[in-house]
């Protein structure tokens, strides 16, 4: 993250809501997992990220009465890493949430490399999942459009016009 922060210091950082949960879910027994997922997933499931940062604060609120500090903890702090997206638009949420594409690839790569098992040397398996990269990149799945860039210019084209009138 620091990195990024250093060449990117303009980008925000969006933390995947699914490993976040996860996370929150190690200080969770059992028991209670079902109800503190759904407290969860309704801070998401907000219109915006300033009802979803109230939502936050209840949800820490209700942690701390149910004797679940820890996963409150967990929640304060690292709730704003995952509202990122909320500052794109609507239709892209879906798509910024969690970082899936990103997900499907690493378990592609890590299928290949358990059939070889061991390896000789890196190189060897560099290659393999090189070879497999050029394999995804030039089929379907890796010329299928994830999201639609160009509604990420709208509101920058909005503004222009606004500034020049």
């Amino acid at each position: 993250m620091e990195a990024l922060g250093e060449f990117f210091p303009d980008a925000a950082w969006q933390r995947c809501v699914v490993h976040w949960y996860r996370n929150v879910m190690t200080a969770v027994p059992q028991g209670k997992v079902r109800e503190v997922a759904a407290m969860l997933k309704a801070i998401h499931a907000q219109e915006d990220r300033p009802s979803a940062e109230q939502k936050a604060a209840l949800v820490v609120e209700k942690l701390e009465g149910m004797k679940l500090p820890r996963a409150a903890s967990i929640v304060r702090e690292g709730v704003a890493e995952t509202l990122s997206y909320m500052a794109f638009p609507r239709e892209h949420w879906r798509c910024l949430r969690t970082n899936n594409p990103m997900e499907r690839l690493n378990r592609e790569v890590r299928r290949r490399t358990r059939v070889v098992g061991a390896f000789p040397d890196g190189q060897s398996a560099l290659m393999l999942v090189a070879a497999r990269l050029r394999h995804v990149a030039g089929t379907r799945w890796g010329t299928r459009r994830y999201l639609d860039m160009s509604r990420l210019r709208e509101p920058v084209m909005t503004e222009l016009a606004t500034a020049a009138a």
